[in-house]
């Protein structure tokens, strides 16, 4: 009988790919762009038990990464906010655009990640950048501008990102379950680090109103090259009823006013 790839693996055969595939750490060229936002902002978007870090910063990035090994390079990108959790501090995503549909699935199902499928850009010619994030027909995210004085390269260092790892339920009515708050722990290498003389724009979407967090201050931009292996573990549960509110983060709304019809 043929070999048939959809029936059961033997357990030599079984293991996660994407904490595979995370855990290895795979080079990056990355650009980011740090800026603070209004206080009141950051708190609202933040569901429990996650509350606002000391600054209200908005961290956007957007990287090119490779895979190595003759396999076609990937985007990815993050739009975030500072948050803390019992005396821990990080960033929570609102969205991690992605380019490929199997980095969009791995990370939802396993980490929890709220990652949506997007076109994404990073292109330098000579020491002019541009980069953008574009999704469902708006560039949401476009960051463009002239690379600075090389930086110190920062040492090694580990940071944490705050997922929600949940499903829906198949009736619609909350959740399958309780949801888990889930500590993505990255250890990042650095191996360039440049200032970028740039700008920063976010455009309105329904789908991703990142246009909400003004822009309050200097925008800070660099771009690094640098790659990542993350950890991730279940941290508490979150009672349903806390998380239901803020749910539609993860999700397009398609209906054709954007509301319930």
């Amino acid at each position: 009988m043929p070999t048939i790839r959809y029936a059961a693996r033997p357990v030599e055969q079984r293991r996660d790919r994407e904490v595979a595939a995370t855990s290895v750490g795979a080079w990056s060229t990355s650009v980011t762009a740090t800026f603070e936002t209004d206080p009141e902002v950051v708190a609202a978007v933040l569901p429990p038990p996650l509350e606002p870090g000391e600054v209200p910063v908005v961290k956007v990035g957007i990287s090119r990464v490779d895979l190595g090994r003759g396999l076609p390079s990937f985007g990815a990108g993050t739009f975030a906010v500072a948050a803390r959790h019992a005396g821990n501090d990080g960033f929570y995503p609102l969205v991690m655009p992605m380019s490929t549909e199997q980095s969009v699935i791995g990370g939802r199902e396993t980490f929890g990640e709220p990652k949506k499928l997007a076109q994404i850009t990073l292109d330098l010619d000579g020491d002019a950048l541009a980069a953008s994030v574009t999704r469902m027909g708006t560039t949401i995210i476009e960051v463009t501008g002239d690379l600075g004085a090389e930086l110190p390269v920062p040492p090694a260092e580990e940071r944490l990102d705050f997922y929600f790892k949940f499903l829906r339920a198949p009736d619609g009515d909350g959740f399958d379950d309780d949801p888990w708050l889930v500590y993505c722990t990255r250890h990042t290498e650095t191996r360039a680090h440049r200032m970028v003389d740039g700008t920063l724009v976010l455009r309105d979407s329904r789908f991703d109103p990142v246009a909400d967090l003004p822009v309050r201050g200097p925008v800070t931009i660099t771009l690094s090259e640098r790659r990542t292996r993350q950890t991730g573990r279940l941290v508490e549960r979150v009672p349903a009823a806390d998380l239901a509110p803020f749910a539609h983060q993860r999700y397009d709304d398609l209906s054709p006013l954007g509301k319930d019809d």
